[in-house]
């Protein structure tokens, strides 16, 4: 590898990191944020929702644009600025339509994840995917919990209205970085001609795309339910303060980012996919469930180091199966594709908490995002058993 490319995967590296940084710095806040601002647990859920309601949306049309045109730099550009705006619409006085509006918008920035899963698999060989959507998994969940950490201790030490000023400042510091980066080659725009609608139809009928994107949604249901959406309301019911919370997160992230580096390398190939990702989603049901009994901090820090690991166990592996058997000029709208699928759980997911928390109580909420991963586990089940029937058919020939 050149200087060069060193330089601008370095760049690029920079550049993640500031993203989920800027993006996570309110969010183990955010919740009980809301409801000092007087939003009811209904309300609360739209809010979250409407982060996930966004990506379902524009996602994939985002990634069909980035393979139309061959380019990814913009659509990083423009996550940057999105991230800057949304994290300053919370701190606008007035109703709940505002914060509303700043989640809405942190959607759109969370849509242009699919042009930066793109641009970086792009520093690799083709055949190796999964190795690359490892390692950005890794920046992902760095950038997250650095956010996190920031927001317990922020809004403890500063007050509620910083972690999304440091946010917005980190966010801004990312944009002006992205302008320096340098579109990647791509031999499907050197002549002018992006991908064709023909081939976006190929691609959306790669039959890996819509198993994973489906489990990615169940997979981003739970997640969006418990650690990005109503496990920090439960922690401060227990008595968490700012530094509380980050010991919950720190409980959460670390787990996950020790699986998310091992399962691509090592985890899978030693038991297959759908075992690795069947594992995850049971792991992370039981501790879904349990969550909403924690008798203490101490008990819910628990279930939150298990989950953390096992939800490393199966996301970044979905995120790399998801490309893993569509071409290069293809990848953006594949990509596209499974982001705007999963959204749909990041949306439903905690919209559907809210409602249930609003009429049941906190626990009916993660009772919930149990019976999800629970129904993960029978589809990995199901498509396991349909695969070794499929590899069996193949080889009857050759055993005559």
């Amino acid at each position: 590898m050149s200087a060069a490319s060193r330089n601008q995967r370095l760049l690029f590296t920079s550049i993640t990191l500031l993203y989920w940084i800027s993006m996570y710095a309110y969010v183990p806040t955010l919740s009980p944020y809301l409801s000092t601002r007087g939003l009811s647990l209904q309300l609360i859920g739209i809010v979250l929702g409407s982060y996930g309601f966004v990506q379902l949306l524009i996602r994939f049309p985002i990634g069909i644009a980035s393979d139309r045109l061959g380019k990814r730099k913009p659509f990083i550009v423009l996550g940057m600025l999105a991230a800057t705006i949304s994290c300053l619409l919370f701190i606008v006085p007035g109703s709940w339509l505002l914060p509303l509006g700043g989640r809405a918008v942190a959607g759109i920035s969370a849509s242009a994840w699919v042009a930066f899963t793109v641009m970086y698999a792009s520093y690799f060989a083709p055949g190796d995917a999964s190795k690359a959507m490892g390692n950005i998994s890794v920046m992902t969940v760095g950038g997250q919990l650095i956010g996190m950490m920031i927001s317990g201790w922020s809004a403890e030490a500063l007050g509620d209205a910083w972690p999304f000023l440091i946010g917005a400042f980190l966010a801004l510091t990312g944009l002006l970085l992205a302008l320096l980066l340098k579109e990647p080659e791509n031999p499907m725009s050197s002549n002018g001609n992006g991908m064709s609608f023909a081939m976006i139809g190929r691609v959306i009928r790669t039959r890996t795309l819509l198993q994973v994107s489906l489990l990615s949604v169940l997979a981003h249901s739970v997640l969006f339910i418990t650690m990005f959406g109503f496990t920090p309301l439960k922690a401060k019911m227990l008595g968490a303060g700012g530094l509380e919370l980050t010991g919950i997160v720190l409980a959460f992230m670390l787990p996950h980012a020790a699986a998310s580096m091992f399962t691509a390398k090592s985890i899978a190939p030693r038991f297959g996919n759908w075992t690795t990702i069947g594992a995850g989603f049971l792991l992370s049901g039981i501790c879904t469930v349990a969550m909403g009994y924690s008798p203490s901090l101490l008990v819910l820090g628990l279930t939150q180091a298990v989950n953390g690991f096992a939800q490393g166990l199966h996301i970044p592996l979905l995120l790399g199966l998801a490309i893993r058997d569509v071409n290069l000029s293809g990848r953006a709208t594949a990509m596209g594709l499974y982001q705007a699928i999963y959204a749909a759980g990041m949306f439903a997911g905690p919209f559907l908490a809210g409602w249930l928390n609003e009429s049941w109580g906190l626990n009916s909420g993660f009772i919930f995002g149990g019976a999800i991963a629970a129904a993960a586990v029978l589809l990995c089940l199901g498509w396991q058993r349909s695969e070794q029937r499929r590899l069996l058919k193949q080889h009857e020939p050759d055993s005559i």
